[in-house]
């Protein structure tokens, strides 16, 4: 059979997946709670790898070897976000639990509007949840569009329109349970399908040593980052660049999408293992490997003059190398790979974003807090399908909106952690600067991206919280002050998390340990002295720099496993689970 037939088949076998769980959630989820946040059931297993899918997006598939192509080495640096990306859930997920299992929070903005008592708070991270929904699901959205135009040739409109139908319907149809149960196999699939495309442009190159000698030919810069650092405004993949471009990835665990996942969880006890695991050690063998054999390959073969690569773009890269590799059976099952990838992403993101505008502005506002259940989940149902047609609709017409915003998505996601280190780790600033300084944050990105492209070489994420936190501690520098009752409830929210947190007499010295350790890591592995790797050692063929890269990718191996498991940050014990459970005491009701 050809190979586009195997991309009918293995599609045709996905939808029915999909619309297995869509139809399952439908019969059985009966309450809004149950439809939005899984009924505070998602399991182990489901969570361990949906939650990793959803964090690694059709751009890691498709954008990201297209990159180191079109960048080299330099960019391979963004395969560090294995690392970053979790992170973020290392420093707040399980507090995040905890606190919506004591509270009842549905929605972030439930948890960031009861400790600071300010609901200004809460329309900004409806708005937050909104932006990302729309935009980075477009980029999502638009890039299946093309990937089924470029391997099937259907044209692109019409598969863009059809590949959002499958996720709206089972997003709409089964709520967040759904959205997750999906992601397990596309958790599968997404790994799947980069180590197989990487193993067949190895492969064709004829092994590792051929492979490992023809990259050591290609011209320098595509093999350093680059030695000087551009104190205007740009500057490329320079050490600065790189550190503060994962920043902005460390905002996707942090955004709201994310936060309502952690409420759902059945209990913290995956954290550590989805950390450290799952998306470290899995997912970054699939980049740190995979993804650069298929960059660098097409930089070869681009090189050679090779027809078909002479006139390459980053975007094209994988599906030609899709196209001119794969055999017919590994081209339907890599083709359902990427779908699934970015598939996995914006489900989560439309879902949620429909869930937070029924509870934040439908259900608390328009209603009174006065609605069936039945009347939420179809609201819920009603809004997650806006979001989607808005994100079919900017993706279609709107090709400037969609580079700008599809871009700004992340980074407004990391000024969610104005919010989160006040909340969670008790960052003394007053309501007022929170909201202040989420405003001020947002804007900082905005105009350090499309206005004064990130000056200093610094990526306009680093902007964003950087100007945020400025002003929310301005705010307290000049006297501002909560009410008596704010202070009141935020005062007993820090004494329930840092009571209940308590970490071990072990895992306060490793904590301690650690508060050294990982910012030398970031320092030395994506930060201004990864410079060092141009030169610093090579081993079994690899470049100096991909060497560098891999080394401080396995210490980074290490740093989490130390920072989830012997520094206590994601690991929970049964007696703590107990004490949530009884010392529950719900400040926001469901009907």
């Amino acid at each position: 059979m050809s190979g586009t037939t195997w991309v009918y088949i293995m599609l045709g076998i996905y939808i029915v997946y999909c619309f297995y769980w869509g139809l399952k959630g439908y019969f059985t989820e009966k309450t809004s709670s149950g439809y939005s946040i899984a009924g505070r059931s998602i399991p182990f297993f489901a969570f361990l790898l949906a939650a990793t899918a959803a964090s690694f997006s059709g751009w890691t598939f498709i954008g990201h070897p297209g990159l180191i192509w079109r960048d080299g080495l330099a960019y391979a640096f963004a395969s560090f976000y294995v690392l970053t990306i979790p992170i973020t859930g290392t420093f707040f997920s399980k507090r995040t639990w905890f606190m919506g299992k004591r509270y009842g929070f549905i929605t972030p903005g439930d948890m960031y509007a009861y400790y600071y008592n300010n609901e200004t708070i809460r329309f900004l991270v409806v708005i937050t949840a909104v932006l990302y929904a729309v935009f980075y699901s477009a980029v999502q959205l638009m890039a299946a569009g093309a990937l089924f135009h470029v391997i099937t040739g259907v044209p692109f409109t019409f598969g863009a329109i059809f590949l959002a139908f499958i996720v709206w319907f089972y997003v709409c149809t089964g709520g967040l349970k759904a959205s997750t149960w999906v992601g397990v196999i596309q958790f599968v699939l997404l790994v799947s399908g980069i180590i197989i495309l990487g193993s067949y442009v190895l492969a064709h190159f004829g092994g590792w040593s051929n492979f490992s000698t023809q990259v050591a030919a290609v011209e320098a810069k595509y093999l350093e980052v680059p030695k000087i650092v551009n104190f205007g405004l740009g500057g490329g993949w320079t050490s600065v660049m790189i550190l503060t471009y994962m920043f902005a990835l460390m905002g996707i665990q942090s955004s709201p999408a994310f936060t309502m996942w952690t409420f759902g969880m059945k209990s913290p006890k995956p954290l550590a293992w989805q950390q450290a695991f799952m998306s470290t050690f899995v997912v970054g063998f699939a980049l740190f490997f995979f993804t650069a054999f298929q960059g660098m390959g097409g930089k070869i073969l681009q090189v050679a003059g090779v027809s078909g690569f002479a006139n390459l773009t980053d975007k094209a890269l994988v599906p030609l190398l899709m196209q001119n590799f794969l055999p017919p059976f590994m081209l339907g099952l890599v083709f359902i790979g990427a779908i699934a990838a970015i598939h996995s992403t914006a489900a989560p993101y439309i879902g949620t974003g429909g869930s937070i505008l029924l509870r934040d502005v439908y259900w608390r506002y328009i209603k009174k807090q006065n609605a069936t259940h039945a009347e939420q989940i179809w609201v819920n149902r009603l809004m997650a399908t806006l979001l989607t047609v808005a994100a079919l609709v900017v993706g279609l017409t709107s090709k400037a909106a969609l580079v700008i915003l599809g871009a700004l998505a992340t980074a407004f996601g990391f000024i969610m952690y104005i919010l989160l280190l006040g909340t969670l780790w008790g960052f003394r600033f007053p309501a007022v600067g929170a909201m202040l300084g989420v405003l001020s944050g947002m804007i900082s990105v905005f105009v350090t991206y499309k206005i004064f492209p990130n000056p200093l070489s610094m990526h306009c994420a680093f902007w964003g919280v950087f100007v945020g936190l400025l002003v929310a501690y301005l705010c307290r520098g000049l006297g501002m002050k909560d009410n008596k009752e704010t202070i009141k409830r935020q005062s007993e929210v820090r004494d329930f998390l840092d009571d209940i947190d308590l970490p071990s007499e072990s895992g306060v010295k490793w904590r301690k340990a650690m508060k050294i350790f990982v910012p030398l890591w970031y320092f030395f592995a994506i930060g201004p002295a990864c410079i060092l790797g141009n030169k610093a050692f090579s081993f079994s063929g690899f470049p100096h720099l991909w060497s560098w890269q891999i080394a401080w990718w396995i210490l980074g191996i290490v740093m989490m496993w130390a920072l989830c498991f012997k520094a206590e940050m994601s690991t929970v014990t049964e007696k703590q689970i107990e004490r949530a459970d009884k010392e529950t005491m719900i400040v926001v009701k469901e009907t």
